[in-house]
């Protein structure tokens, strides 16, 4: 394991310790111990199956794990639910996004916190309220009575990350926000992520499978392979040379294991 030992000067907002997962025969995650400092953007990489959506969904109380325990602020929490996580101020914004496309973008800001008069909705308060917020983060939306179907998908993820933002989210996790986005709407993502690390209001955890993109944004680079974190270094002190060349050595582990199974198979068969 490939570590560097940084301590985030102001403490840490998260931390988990010692996480294991199952699914029946599947080890999603083994022995996980992660952190993430105040104000901190953490990069989590790693090949498809690795368990980062495993280990991201414990985090914001979506699964339980098998092991291990979760500490906020120094203080130990047990996650039961997405709404427990949220009321403690830990998000998740997914690349499905949970946006709703036939409504409108001020509509989808307050997605079932809806601000009300009586028995009514307060429509013009949520559409001001969306409108000052938006502004406030840098999004540039026209309209916030446009329907969401009509923008991009920047546009869509900038949205879904400014909601959760909006409701006091303190630590944001960000399931690959830049998956099948072209440059330019990448771009506006990144812009948002950079606003929110300078406020240094809110720690980001980001799923990234792109390593230049996850280098020029986060501070800090954790790489899990085989549901466990075998690299941690600031991302001043290593490059995408250096990632690359250890997942180039875990294929060309995995494919020497694969062609000692197969001579293995066929020396058997040869025998029988």
């Amino acid at each position: 394991m490939t570590t560097e030992q940084t301590t985030a000067p102001s403490g840490d907002a998260l931390r988990v310790e010692h996480i294991s997962k199952r699914f029946g025969a599947v080890t999603a995650l083994r022995d996980v111990n992660l952190r993430l400092g105040h104000g901190e953007v953490l990069g989590l990489l790693g090949d498809n199956g690795a368990g980062k959506s495993t280990l991201v969904k414990i985090i914001c109380g979506f699964q339980q794990p098998d092991t291990g325990r979760i500490l906020l602020n120094g203080q130990e929490v047990t996650l039961k639910s997405v709404d427990q996580a949220r009321a403690l101020g830990i998000d998740a914004v997914y690349q499905d996004l949970a946006l709703v496309p036939q409504l409108s973008v001020y509509h989808n800001m307050f997605l079932k916190r809806e601000r009300t008069r009586g028995f009514l909705l307060s429509n013009k308060t949520m559409r001001r309220l969306s409108r000052e917020y938006l502004d406030q983060m840098g999004v540039n939306i026209p309209s916030v009575d446009a329907d969401v179907a009509a923008l991009s998908g920047g546009q869509r993820q900038a949205i879904a990350v400014a909601r959760s933002v909006f409701t006091n989210a303190k630590i944001l996790l960000l399931d690959e926000p830049l998956a099948a986005m072209g440059a330019k709407e990448a771009a506006l993502i990144l812009d948002q992520v950079r606003e929110l690390k300078e406020k240094g209001e809110v720690s980001i955890i980001i799923i990234e499978h792109n390593y230049g993109q996850a280098l020029e944004i986060c501070d800090r680079i954790n790489l899990l392979q085989h549901g466990e974190i075998t690299f941690d270094k600031l991302s001043k002190d290593t490059s995408v040379e250096e990632l690359n060349d250890i997942v180039v050595e875990e294929y060309r582990r995995a494919l020497a294991e694969r062609h000692r199974a197969l001579a293995i198979e066929a020396s058997q068969e040869a025998e029988t």
